[in-house]
């Protein structure tokens, strides 16, 4: 049977997980990232873990990358994919052509054994009928302290901008192509980079599906720690739509 329209032959998928303070979940979802069809490679990027991240994720399997200090989500991913464009130089030098990773899959490091339900997203982009998927999760077992403000913002304003209603717009769980993830680059600072993801996606004139995948992952409580992590993703979510041109004080 031949390859479909779009699709990529013998196409192999790269796993960035961008995580900090991580070290009790992060090697249970390093094992299951790895263990899906097509994944060749798992990086995970440290970002400024005060714990033992880093090490437990060298443990599990997946070539680690540290920053030094805290820089925020959008730049542990951009470290995450030039890791993985440096392993596949390394790996098309030595044995085979160069092609690099067809998808990228973007992982958040709390997933621990449900990781390895996100083979519903590499195979849309893999096939070619999606150039970015974004993983939409069922209700979780532990229920967050926030109040949807956060996802409302961005939903609006994902709108707004491109007529695209997203179900769950701050998502982190996503397979892109290459194509993909360049039209979104630089990313958004911070928390700002899902939006912004979707946002330029689709304004490359590509296609973003939805797809529902079974994940749990820890919520953000309503303790002070949990409202000072909302109030920092408003923030990023507000000034990555405003930089993209959305206006909420014009509501016509």
């Amino acid at each position: 049977m031949g390859d479909l329209p779009g699709a990529v032959p013998g196409a192999t998928v790269a796993a960035v997980v961008p995580c900090k303070d991580e070290a009790d979940r992060i090697a249970a979802t390093v094992r299951a990232v790895a263990s899906l069809p097509g994944v060749a490679r798992v990086v995970v990027v440290d970002d400024g873990s005060s714990d033992d991240t880093a090490r437990v994720a060298r443990e599990a399997g997946a070539d680690v990358v540290r920053h030094e200090r805290n820089r925020g989500k959008a730049a542990a991913l951009e470290t995450g994919v030039r890791r993985v464009r440096e392993l596949d130089a390394a790996d098309a030098g030595r044995v085979r052509p160069a092609a690099g990773a067809a998808a990228l899959l973007f992982v958040d490091g709390d997933l621990q054994e449900t990781a390895a339900n996100l083979g519903v997203l590499t195979t849309p982009v893999l096939d070619g009928t999606a150039d970015m998927t974004i993983a939409t999760l069922p209700a979780q077992l532990t229920t967050g302290g926030g109040r949807g403000l956060v996802v409302n913002l961005a939903r609006d304003g994902i709108r707004r901008l491109t007529g695209f209603t997203a179900v769950q717009p701050l998502s982190g769980m996503r397979c892109l192509s290459p194509r993909a993830f360049e039209s979104a680059t630089p990313l958004a600072r911070g928390w700002g980079v899902e939006t912004a993801l979707t946002v330029d996606v689709l304004r490359a004139g590509l296609t973003v599906v939805e797809v529902p995948c079974e994940l749990q992952h820890r919520v953000s409580g309503s303790d002070w720690r949990g409202q000072l992590h909302r109030a920092g993703q408003y923030r990023d979510v507000w000034l990555a739509l405003v930089r993209r041109g959305w206006r909420p004080w014009h509501r016509g």
